[in-house]
């Protein structure tokens, strides 16, 4: 790897360790470390013996935010404007990180650092997470010398998708015997530390730890949702105040700062009904217990590096979110996160019933967004807004016992997330690279935080920082910012109404005076307000910010958002042997058209029982089964309703055709049809399906043949153990070559309450 010559930093004698932890959804004012309600004692460690940054910044959501921590660049400039599954053929969208911008991993990496991730990894295109890759963006080609975790933007913490390198494996455990994805993360990451230090004992590491927590889905077991019983009956109006306060005595916010305005729209707390205020505690109850419990296995892997004596000169940064806190749970929250992405509410009568299994593995719950606007405590609005501090501004804690003489001190310059690479860079005494791998490197957009380490008064480094998701944009420059909220984070599907970008209303503030942005003053200096938009458009420039997109769930099917998956236009598909663990967007697209599957199965002596094709799981998805000798088909739309065809006899012994006709009705998205299911050519039954699933299955279930790995998609087979007893020999998807013409209005899909039957 080439180096810059030029001001090259002094290479320390034995050069520190490097730990990056990632939580994602948090909000600042969710951390007790930030005077946030969800105990997190691994946090105040690392921050009364380190350092709290209390202005850092992230991009508004969780990709852009992991491309700009790994590159050091803005998150347009490396083709991350919005998330993965959300990608364009837009320059500042395609969801894949130029050659130009290496990773922070592979500069240390090929520095001499041992390297490994843990947990999230959502940088990869999703057309590329299959057995034929590419595998040049999975972690193991960005830098890293091992892997283990998820390559998704959520992830079920009792039955995960999860990847060794490149290969999909299960979990040694299940739920029932004590599993959970944090516990399982952190075990690893100790062991491959403990591995490092046993090996190469001379040599640094490099760990970077990326919890699934606290995004949803809100998974946790009950002892620890029930350490917060009771802590939230008061409700979310309160509890801003309650944070507020202990914010100003931790010295985290100025005590000028005020609780910024309340959204219009969403209830305050007195508003709601007893039924309502019930559901909404134990989705806080849950969400505490969650947050809390990852930080209690961080703890462990701290203990670890005690342990080995590593602890003192390890760079070690804690990002107490990736964005802030979600609001896309909505009005109400869901016990079924999928159904609100596509614009489906959850009634509230019906969840309380449920009420008991939020958090657990019949759940899939995301908590309602009084709670994040409460977390994101005092700034306002939530993820995916980045106009506002709500969405934008997270805690940062940095320890280096080695490197930092001021314990528990208070860091108050502006930064952000693309600070993080030069950061570490110069405390490893490592110069950033202009050659990796023979591309010669664009410019790092970053600047250097370690001049803060010995100066709390040390003038800012960063002056601008331009900010844009979804259509949301804002610029910082100097202590005033220039913002405009283009849309709201829960109305997501294709009924949101987001309107024209040239109507949005801009407004301003003065930080210096107003640190929570909750005076308005566009209307008293209309002239800086006018430079700060026309510092926006050059900013957005020069990063690949333009053309604007504000299509959310869209953009996550691939033929809406006109981008090419791994399919292409191939309208049949066979697989052949094992096949196990495809996303969806390395499979056929069945949704919103007429299609087949057809399978050739091989029943043996005994008789045949199991799963023949799935794609999907517990909250979404479809399968094709035997029961008890008869061939079966389920679709299960959004959980709330399964519906089966089974045949009437059973099959014998010997090979088989199973083949389901799906007919779809056409005229738009998420639209009705009929399923055929064929035995041998003889059509043995059908069901009318009224509505389907439009935009898509599921982030974390996959396509498996012989087997439904995940949860499962019908309660006919249990999970873990429903294989196909025989043997199936191929199966065949074909796909209708006439595309329904997208509405703007899926069927059904105008906000409207969800009752399951």
């Amino acid at each position: 790897m080439d180096q810059s010559s030029a001001s090259e930093p002094v290479r320390p004698s034995e050069p520190p360790n490097v730990v990056l932890v990632v939580l994602d959804d948090l909000g600042f004012g969710s951390s007790s470390a930030f005077g946030g309600p969800c105990r997190m004692p691994t946090a105040e460690r690392l921050a009364d013996d380190g350092l709290r940054y209390t202005r850092f910044h992230v991009t508004a959501l969780c990709s852009p935010t992991r491309q700009s921590l790994m590159t050091g660049r803005n998150h347009h400039a490396v083709g991350m404007g919005a998330t993965t599954e959300m990608a364009t053929s837009a320059p500042g969208y395609t969801g894949s990180r130029p050659r130009s911008a290496a990773t922070l991993a592979r500069t240390l990496q090929g520095n001499g650092y041992s390297t490994a991730a843990f947990g999230k990894w959502h940088q990869t295109p999703p057309s590329e997470i299959s057995p034929v890759g590419p595998f040049d963006r999975w972690p193991t080609g960005e830098g890293f010398d091992h892997f283990y975790g998820f390559m998704a933007c959520e992830m079920n913490h009792w039955y995960p998708l999860l990847f060794e390198g490149t290969r999909p494996v299960e979990p040694a455990r299940r739920p029932e015997d004590g599993y959970h994805l944090s516990e399982d993360l952190v075990d690893h990451a100790v062991d491959w530390v403990h591995t490092q230090r046993t090996m190469t004992p001379d040599r640094p590491f490099f760990t970077y730890l990326a919890f699934g927590a606290s995004h949803a889905p809100l998974h946790v077991a009950p002892e620890w949702r029930e350490r917060y019983h009771g802590e939230f009956d008061g409700g979310w109006d309160r509890l801003r105040e309650e944070t507020l306060t202990r914010q100003k005595a931790l010295g985290v916010v100025p005590e000028s700062a005020e609780l910024s305005p309340w959204p219009a729209g969403v209830p305050h707390w007195d508003d709601l009904d007893e039924t309502r205020r019930t559901l909404g505690a134990r989705f806080m109850e849950t969400f505490a217990g969650f947050t809390e419990h990852a930080d209690a296995q961080l703890g462990r892997f701290v203990s670890a590096l005690e342990e080995l004596g590593a602890l003192e000169n390890t760079v070690f940064l804690y990002l107490l979110g990736d964005n802030g806190a979600s609001g896309e749970g909505g009005i109400e929250g869901t016990h079924v996160e999928h159904r609100l992405g596509h614009g489906l509410v959850d009634d509230p009568a019906e969840m309380l019933g449920h009420l008991d299994e939020i958090g657990g593995p019949a759940s899939y719950p995301i908590a309602p967004v009084g709670w994040a606007l409460a977390m994101n405590t005092p700034y306002q609005w939530t993820k995916q807004v980045a106009s506002h501090f709500g969405g934008t501004r997270d805690g940062l804690v940095v320890h280096w016992p080695r490197g930092i003489a001021d314990a528990g001190g208070l860091r108050h310059q502006f930064h952000h997330v693309i600070d993080v690479l030069p950061t570490v860079l110069e405390c490893a005494g490592i110069p950033l690279p202009t050659t990796v791998d023979g591309t010669p490197q664009q410019p790092v957009d970053g600047t250097s935080m370690r001049y803060t380490f010995a100066d709390p008064h040390a003038p800012e480094g960063r002056r601008t920082q331009y900010f844009e998701m979804c259509g949301n944009r804002g610029i910082y420059h100097e202590g005033w910012t220039a913002v405009t909220r283009h849309g709201t984070p829960w109305e997501m599907g294709a009924s949101a109404g987001r309107g024209r970008f040239d109507e949005d209303v801009w407004e301003l503030y003065d930080t210096t005076t107003d640190p929570s942005q909750a005076h308005d003053v566009a209307a008293e200096h209309p002239e800086r307000l006018a430079q700060l938009r026309d510092l926006f458009l050059v900013e957005a420039g020069k990063y690949q910010v333009l053309p604007l997109d504000d299509r959310v769930t869209e953009r996550e099917n691939p033929q809406l958002a006109g981008r090419p998956d791994l399919i292409g236009d191939r309208t049949s598909v066979t697989y052949r042997g094992s096949v196990r663990r495809l996303i969806e967007e390395t499979t056929p697209n069945v949704k919103n058209r007429s299609h087949a599957v057809v399978a050739d199965v091989e029943v043996p002596a005994g008789g045949g029982d199991g799963v023949v094709v799935a794609q999907g799981g517990r909250f979404g998805g479809w399968a094709v089964y035997v029961r008890g000798g008869r061939a079966c088909y389920v679709y299960n739309y959004f959980g709330l309703r399964r519906h089966t065809v089974r045949a009437a006899h059973v099959l014998r012994p010997g090979r088989h055709e199973i083949r389901v006709d799906f007919g779809y009705d056409g005229g738009g998205l998420g639209r009705g049809g009929t399923a055929a299911l064929r035995v041998d050519g003889l059509e043995v039954g059908t069901v009318r399906i009224a509505e389907t699933i439009p935009y898509y299955f599921s982030f974390d279930e996959t396509f498996d043949v012989g087997v439904d790995l995940g949860t499962p998609v019908t309660d006919d087979y249990p999970a873990g153990d429903n294989a196909f007893t025989g043997t199936v020999r191929t199966v065949r998807v074909d796909l209708s070559v006439a595309e329904p013409e997208p509405d703007p209005e899926p069927c059904g899909f105008r906000r409207r309450v969800m009752t399951s039957h």
